[in-house]
């Protein structure tokens, strides 16, 4: 279940997981303190950012997106470089998601299952910042709203207005001494709410110790352990190129999931479905390719679920999944401008 508190963890169990990518990047300067009416939109970035990575909590966090809520209780805890965090559903289906550091490791007791990946990313949850780009000051800037009580911590209030419509904007609420986001809507071109996320409990500064959620990410007995492979590449050199750019977004990574033939151990070549992101700093947009299969790909779609949307068509002898939390007519300059090296 694709829950927005953990999308840098969850969504185990897609064939490559969607939007959960994102550029290593070198840890960023510490944020000097900054009064709130003087922060420029980087300023409140930076401050987010360093807060995921340096405050320790647990708490219970809902979201509701599409009609649908859902639920989950998180444990975060850092100590100097080393981040780890534990993420229990409290809704849908029964998850266990530990990560330390790249780490990432899913238990579905459901199935017996756990599934042990490491990945990519700039810091932990709760974080917005897909990469640490200053670029995102041409495409956005910052609104102050005031100040609000969430979970029983005073917030400050930001929004994040895009400066077109090639994007969704966002409205932030910070805890006010360290800057650690409390509650995250995203808005649509109107402003309306697409999608909302927000801690219900939190303590600050809790006592989450770091071996006890080691130990029991290494309580694997009883089920079995899938480590599936990705491999880093580039889509030119798999065959795609992208007709046209899109304003404000520049390609962060690209992966392939080799896949194996039910009668050998080898990989099959040309096979490999194909991950392909990009990002403005704040939004993600996914492309997955992989070769087009009559029986499982039976007609193209547009599909709006909150603040995700989807796009999936034939393009010759493959079948293109596009998903982000962008609006339909940018994915849609995604979906279009997608062809095969000449």
């Amino acid at each position: 279940m694709n829950f927005k508190i953990f999308r840098l963890l969850a969504l185990a169990g897609c064939a490559l997981p969607a939007t959960n990518y994102v550029a290593a990047q070198a840890s960023p300067p510490a944020v000097a303190a900054t009064p709130a009416e003087s922060r420029s939109i980087n300023d409140w970035l930076m401050r987010m950012h360093e807060a995921s990575r340096k405050r320790s909590y647990i708490g219970t966090f809902v979201v509701s997106s599409g009609g649908a809520m859902s639920s989950a209780k998180i444990w975060h805890v850092c100590e100097g470089d080393q981040q780890m965090e534990r993420v229990e559903t409290l809704t849908g289906a029964p998850r266990s998601i530990f990560r330390h550091n790249d780490q990432v490791v899913t238990f579905m007791p459901d199935h017996k299952v756990v599934r042990s990946e490491k990945r990519e990313s700039l810091g932990m949850f709760p974080q917005l910042l897909q990469s640490t780009d200053s670029r995102i000051a041409d495409y956005y800037k910052v609104r102050q709203e005031g100040t609000e009580r969430v979970a029983g911590v005073e917030a400050d209030i930001v929004v994040l207005v895009p400066k077109d419509q090639m994007r969704f904007g966002y409205r932030v609420w910070t805890e006010q001494k360290k800057g650690l986001v409390v509650k995250l809507q995203t808005l649509d071109t109107d402003g309306k709410v697409l999608e909302q996320a927000a801690f219900s409990e939190l303590q600050l500064d809790a006592p989450v110790k770091m071996d006890k959620l080691l130990h029991m990410m290494g309580k694997v007995d009883g089920y079995r352990v899938e480590k599936p492979v990705l491999v880093k590449t580039t889509a030119s050199a798999e065959g795609w190129v992208l007709k046209a750019p899109v304003a404000g977004f520049k390609p962060m990574s690209c992966y392939k999931r080799p896949v194996v033939a039910a009668s050998s151990a080898a990989p099959v070549a040309g096979e490999e479905p194909l991950q392909w992101i990009f990002s403005d700093g704040l939004a993600s947009v996914s492309l997955f390719v992989e070769p087009f299969d009559r029986q499982r790909h039976d007609k193209e779609s547009s599909l709006s679920m909150g603040a995700t949307q989807t796009i999936t068509r034939q393009l010759d002898a493959y079948w293109v999944t596009v998903m982000g939390e962008v609006p339909m007519s940018t994915l849609k300059l995604f979906a279009n401008g997608l062809e095969r090296k000449k």
